[in-house]
């Protein structure tokens, strides 16, 4: 007699649906603020800002404000208008990014500048930060106020010291995760945090939320610094090979660099300075960082920022949105674009 086998159901890819459906209510009121904030009496204002805000985002920051209250059971509405300025921010810092880097695309759509052109791409930037502490002045909180402009300036030096570390093929792992600490978990974590200054709980649920959103921001750049070499144009809605050209050392390329042979050190040496950036230039890259695995010590990497992320939450009690900001952390890493 021949035993039946039985199979365990396969878990379900893990997913943001669940925390968009946990705040779906109240991003309908974030993004009437948005859209509210983003007006002007210079046409040209909203039209570039609409251009990037309407264009396809996760808006995963304001959806963390937004969990975060609901983690914490907090009726009110403060958070609201603070949820907008957060990704006011991260769209001004976008704009700028996109001027910076020269890039062309942005989730599948040209980017404001090459539409729109560098200068007023920069200044609608300038207009967003302006409005975002329009909102967070408008709340009255100075201690909101503290976080969200520290977490602006250190955005604005993680940018500054990626900059710097461009084209330097000797960047480190530990600076490489202080810049993205800086210019993508800052806002995550600050996001979280304000969460629990609205509902006025003790610091240390502060200090929790806070590391939550850092490690799951750090998480989130280390998975989008993998796509770059794993993933088609197609998936990202951007050019595969942006980091490359751009000789920006992100984690793939410094595990690639630090295991290398003398001959693979020396042609990162050339593309990183600039002088290899054509396409079998890119093909012989993602080559070397398959044969090393850096693709995969970079993905296991983010899995670990996640589960510290996870853990900074594990003593908030059971509820809908701890499980979604538990799989939120999950769909971090999980992703392909």
């Amino acid at each position: 007699m021949t035993a039946t086998v039985h199979s365990l159901p396969r878990k379900a890819e893990p997913s943001l649906a669940p925390m968009m459906s946990l705040v779906a209510e109240g991003m309908n009121s974030v993004n009437a603020v948005i859209l509210d904030r983003m007006q002007s009496r210079i046409p040209l204002i909203p039209a570039l800002a609409g251009h990037l805000i309407a264009g396809g985002g996760k808006r995963m920051r304001p959806m963390l404000t937004l969990a975060s209250a609901a983690l914490l059971g907090y009726g009110g509405a403060r958070h609201f208008k603070l949820a907008a300025a957060v990704e006011f921010i991260h769209t001004a810092t976008l704009l700028h990014d996109d001027v910076v880097d020269g890039s062309d695309l942005r989730r599948g759509k040209k980017t404001a500048n090459i539409v729109f052109g560098n200068p007023a791409t920069v200044l609608v930037g300038d207009f967003l930060f302006s409005r975002s502490f329009e909102l967070m002045v408008e709340d009255g909180s100075i201690r909101v106020l503290r976080i969200l402009s520290n977490a602006s300036a250190v955005i604005a030096e993680g940018e500054v010291d990626q900059l710097t570390a461009q084209r330097q093929v000797e960047t480190t792992e530990e600076r490489y995760l202080a810049i993205i600490s800086a210019k993508t978990a800052a806002l995550f974590a600050a996001a979280c945090r304000i969460a629990a200054v609205v509902a006025e709980r003790p610091e240390a649920d502060e200090l929790a939320l806070e590391a939550y959103g850092r490690y799951l921001g750090i998480a989130f750049q280390l998975t989008d610094d993998a796509i770059d070499y794993d993933s088609d144009a197609a998936e990202m809605g951007k050019d595969q090979g942006d980091d490359f050209r751009d000789g920006k050392m992100t984690l793939p390329v410094i595990l690639a660099y630090a295991r290398g042979s003398d001959e693979e050190r020396a042609f990162w040496r050339d593309a990183i300075a600039g002088n290899r950036t054509g396409d079998a230039d890119l093909v012989h890259a993602i080559a070397l960082i398959r044969k090393h695995d850096a693709v995969l010590a970079t993905r296991e990497r983010a899995r670990h920022y996640a589960q510290r992320a996870i853990d900074a939450i594990a003593a908030f009690p059971a509820s809908e949105a701890k499980a979604a900001m538990i799989e939120a952390a999950e769909f971090a890493v999980a992703r392909r674009f």
